[in-house]
């Protein structure tokens, strides 16, 4: 079984080493100035991760593209340690669109 640590340390080899955040005017990756609304994303991966014996370890990365090539991704808990704290982080996900890519493998 894969932890998603261990998915995180694969991703920057495959161009998705760059973290997106979400604030109030939209999102942007990691030293990047770029500022995307949602439509202006898009999820081409979710991976999701739940731990057997210990609640803390359920979390979803998303592998994101920006319209102008831009990738990364978003980590997120979800339960007690989920980013349901950020009130813009919710309206914001689901906004995105989703196509995954089937041969893209991490």
């Amino acid at each position: 079984m894969t932890t998603y640590s261990q998915v995180l340390n694969l991703l920057p080899g495959r161009g998705y080493g760059k973290e997106l955040t979400i604030k109030r005017a939209g999102a942007n990756f990691e030293n990047s100035e770029t500022i995307y609304q949602p439509e202006q994303l898009i999820i081409v991966k979710t991976y999701r991760f739940e731990g057997e014996s210990d609640p803390a370890d359920m979390a979803a990365i998303y592998l994101i593209h920006g319209e102008n090539g831009e990738k990364g991704f978003i980590l997120n808990a979800y339960g007690t340690y989920s980013d349901e704290d950020n009130q813009h982080y919710n309206e914001f996900i689901k906004r995105v669109p989703v196509d995954e890519i089937d041969h893209l493998e991490v």
